[in-house]
């Protein structure tokens, strides 16, 4: 609280009978006047302090005991939004933000919860805490926060490098693992933007989302990135057919496709660069017709939806990737050009690429061809449309991100999302060790099921037994990658506990800063190794 009187004090924001009695009212809330706030605000973070038509507006922080009201909102980030001037202000200057008055004397002061509602309210008064397209930027990064609270880490990182963040990125099914809805996730990122004061721009991530509905949903959510997963439109069993089969299927299809295949693929070659080129054969290319033609369809369909939904400020990212086997250059050519021809505005892409890409640990392969076969996939994206190449799943692959920077030449975006839950566990681990072995125990009974959800190729038996690690030593679990893949699956049922959610949140509040650092500290590792230029 000092800090902000002498910071209004310094810039002489208020005079001096204001000043006082602000500091009288902000350090005098106490729980009679408002049950909901306790009296322990231990921070005003002052990047948050923004005027509006003579109104201060800021984000404050409270102490442990806010945990003890029981409401989850509250507890979840034991934070506020307040505004203060030296008498009640004009609504127009408040905008929609649901406020509880707490000084109707001078200097007025009124708090807001950090809710959905609120988060709205701030947009239009603030519009530099929305969501916007980044279409035109290079070099974009997913930065996925399952727990809502590592938006200040993501910022601090991202601050450092000629990159825009994504800072509101969630798909259905996490959202359905932990309770939240787009709306929520978009929220956390808006009071984390603001509690930064972070005026870049950011976007925010529809992820993995297939239907028309569930896109609408998003852009309700104000959501302009939309990850459009064609899994349940492509037909990846069509690789397997015999030629006869393929020619049956392919006489089905509309006839303009099918002239436009055979004139513009079958028994073409394709030159990339001056040492790639790519051939189709008859029967290639018809089967590249039957297994992308449904879902290159929906694409239109879906383009356009954005397009009348967003009046054009939209992100649209194709993704291929959630398949069995690589994508071959061929298809993703194939693909590339069929989209070009339907008018369908690509902002990224995402292959399958050869090797596994396995969830928050390193890339697992053959670096050398990943490198030869990564550079023609880029070859393609830059001839066709210059999209971003996307790499999903993209946390902690430190052994390929250079390779990933130099051959996209920084277009590029990449995914990541588990990586910042897990530093949560590793700022737990190392701060809160008790807490950790109660999450640890967890995982090791719930993992099972949470393998019904996630591939993945982890040895859970090699990971050492809880009572043989000692409290110092926590931390190595978070460096091992048998270990770090159950602790990452394990997060629905880890937030679904109705005692390890409370106990978590109410740790990574006490840790808040430390946990921001963590989070600043594993992204710019990521920024930085992909190439990214400092600023």
């Amino acid at each position: 609280m000092n800090e902000l009187v002498q910071l209004i004090e310094n810039e002489q924001l208020l005079d001096e009978t204001t000043q006082q009695g602000l500091h009288r009212r902000l350090a005098a809330l106490s729980p009679a006047e408002s049950p909901r706030l306790g009296t322990g605000v231990v921070q005003i973070y002052l990047r948050s302090l923004a005027w509006q038509d003579g109104v201060l507006f800021g984000v404050a922080r409270y102490g442990l005991e806010a945990f003890e009201h029981g409401d989850d909102a509250v507890a979840e980030g034991a934070r506020v939004l307040f505004v203060t001037a030296g008498h009640r202000p004009a609504d127009t200057s408040l905008g929609a933000l649901r406020l509880a008055e707490q000084s109707p004397a001078q200097p007025w002061v009124a708090t807001a919860e950090l809710a959905v509602e609120n988060a709205r309210a701030l947009h239009d008064l603030f519009p530099w805490t929305r969501p916007v397209s980044l279409r035109e930027q290079t070099t974009t990064i997913g930065m996925g926060d399952r727990l809502g609270i590592a938006t200040a880490g993501h910022i601090r990182a991202a601050r450092q490098f000629d990159v825009s963040p994504v800072l509101a990125q969630q798909s259905v099914r996490e959202n359905d693992f932990i309770g939240r809805t787009f709306d929520d996730v978009v929220a956390d990122a808006t009071w984390g933007v603001f509690q930064e004061g972070y005026r870049n721009g950011y976007g925010a991530d529809g992820d993995h989302l297939k239907t028309i509905g569930a896109i609408d949903v998003a852009l309700g959510a104000s959501m302009p990135m939309i990850t459009l997963d064609l899994t349940e439109v492509m037909r990846p069993e069509v690789a397997e057919w015999d030629n006869t089969e393929v020619d049956t299927a392919f006489a089905e299809l509309d006839e303009t496709f099918r002239s436009r295949v055979e004139t513009e693929y079958a028994g073409q070659q394709f030159h990339l660069g001056s040492a790639v080129e790519i051939s189709f054969s008859a029967a290639e290319a018809k089967r590249c017709a039957v297994m992308y033609g449904p879902a290159l369809a929906f694409s239109r369909e879906v383009n356009d939806h954005l397009d009348a939904a967003t009046g054009g400020a939209y992100d649209l990212e194709i993704s291929i990737d959630e398949t069995t086997t690589p994508t071959l250059p061929a298809h993703h050519l194939f693909i590339a050009r069929e989209l070009n021809h339907r008018g369908v505005i690509v902002n990224s892409l995402a292959p399958r690429f050869i090797g596994d890409f396995q969830k928050a640990i390193d890339y697992i392969g053959d670096i050398p061809e990943f490198e030869t076969q990564f550079r023609v996939h880029c070859l393609i994206a830059r001839e066709n449309g210059h999209y971003k190449v996307s790499v999903h799943s993209g946390s902690d692959k430190f052994s390929v991100y250079p390779i990933v920077g130099r051959e996209t030449g920084m277009r590029l975006h990449l995914k990541t999302s588990g990586t910042s839950w897990l530093e949560a566990i590793k700022t737990i681990a190392i701060h809160d060790p008790a807490l950790y072995r109660r999450i640890h125990t967890f995982a090791v009974s719930y993992y099972p099921t949470a393998l019904t959800f996630y591939h993945i190729t982890a040895d859970f038996d090699a990971i050492p037994p809880l009572d043989s690690v000692s409290d110092a030593e926590l931390i190595q679990y978070l460096e091992d990658a048998n270990a770090r893949q159950m602790l990452h699956i394990s997060y629905g049922g880890i937030l679904q506990d109705k005692t390890l959610r409370p106990a978590l949140y109410a740790s990574l509040h006490h840790f808040e800063e430390e946990y921001a650092e963590i989070i600043r500290a594993h992204f710019e590792k990521h920024i930085g190794l992909l190439g990214a230029t400092r600023v």
